[in-house]
């Protein structure tokens, strides 16, 4: 009995898209807009525009690294918020707090203007900015840069640091808690997967599991049908030639890997179980699974014969006979067979994205 044995992970950061309800800065834009905002604060004279620019400055890096609400930020008490032994800023509710990591170097520049006699006087009230002030300086420094005020504005800077965590491969729970958001349904904006996203993750997952495994036959398709009894669960899966396959499996598989109708799955099976038989004449056999194909090859050996074939859609296909057989065959290139095997000889393994 061949068990359901799970897949390794595929990361999705290379596939995903973003709603398009979400604005958001891409890393180039990102890179501009946070040049145009150093320059302006760079080009100050008077030391209290200094002063005031340097402030704006350390309150933007903050809504753009912690993707905190800006609310959030203008109530922080500076002088508590955060940690004295590390980058981190403590975020939200008594009864919710969260640590949220800082970049080195914009931490250690947030302490000098801290410990500076300009940052000294504002000790505890930092980021006690009128809110609207803030967002008009966004807008100037992205008119800039060519960005839009929808780009530009603290929520788009909230948005573009949750995909840019989605995109280093942190997991979506995670970003919720950084996001200090209730519910994952509202993060699940950011990382949306197109039907073309779907197939290439599940592709990419069918290259991995074929190089994990020592099966030599593997095929990629969607669950259509489930049937089962209370022990027992037969699966069909059809692959994007329409060519079905047939597994049965436990009824604990089928719960414990949460396979359903339209569920991505690859099916593998071991080339000693599969069999090999001409087309020519009355077939007669209990296999499920019957898979036209031409062969390509055959190679002997003195105990076993490897024969290797192709299906229509181009899959191949491999069976592992004993030789005394192979000889009985005949088999050459160019022949048209049947290649058998039963339904329980097939292992699923489910596609994580």
């Amino acid at each position: 009995m061949q068990e359901i044995k799970p897949s390794g992970r595929v990361c999705p950061r290379e596939f995903f898209s973003v709603s398009d309800q979400v604005s958001y800065l891409e890393p180039s834009q990102m890179c501009a807009f946070e040049e145009a905002f150093r320059k302006w604060k760079d080009g100050a004279r008077r030391m209290d525009s200094v002063r005031a620019r340097t402030r704006l400055w350390l309150l933007f890096q903050l809504v753009r690294h912690t993707g905190a609400r800006l609310g959030e930020i203008l109530s922080l008490d500076d002088t508590e918020a955060f940690h004295a032994d590390g980058p981190f800023v403590s975020l939200g509710r008594e009864d919710r707090v969260r640590e949220v990591p800082l970049p080195e170097e914009f931490y250690a520049e947030l302490a000098a203007f801290q410990e500076s006699p300009m940052g000294y006087g504002l000790r505890g009230e930092l980021f006690r900015v009128d809110p609207g002030y803030f967002r008009r300086i966004c807008y100037e420094r992205g008119k800039e840069c060519g960005l839009a005020k929808d780009l530009v504005c603290p929520k788009s800077l909230r948005n573009t640091r949750a995909v840019e965590m989605l995109r280093s491969g942190v997991p979506i729970t995670i970003v919720k808690e950084v996001l200090g958001q209730s519910s994952l349904d509202l993060t699940a904006n950011f990382q949306q997967f197109s039907p073309g996203d779907v197939q290439t993750i599940v592709r990419t997952a069918h290259e991995a599991m074929r190089k994990r495994t020592s099966a030599r036959n593997s095929f990629l398709g969607h669950v259509v049908e489930v049937t089962t009894d209370q022990v027992m669960a037969q699966v069909v899966l059809r692959t994007r030639s329409d060519l079905n396959i047939c597994a049965v499996i436990t009824m604990d598989s089928l719960r414990n890997l949460k396979i359903m109708v339209g569920s991505p799955v690859i099916a593998t099976v071991k080339a000693p179980l599969v069999n090999v038989l001409h087309r020519a004449g009355h077939l007669t056999g209990s296999a499920r699974n019957r898979l036209e194909a031409s062969i390509l090859r055959v190679t002997d050996t003195p105990v076993l014969s490897e024969v290797l074939g192709r299906l229509p859609d181009g899959t191949d296909v491999c069976a592992l006979i004993s030789a005394h057989s192979a000889q009985d065959l005949a088999l050459q290139p160019g022949d048209e067979v049947e290649f058998w095997f039963k339904a329980m000889s097939v292992v699923l393994n489910t596609v994580q994205l």
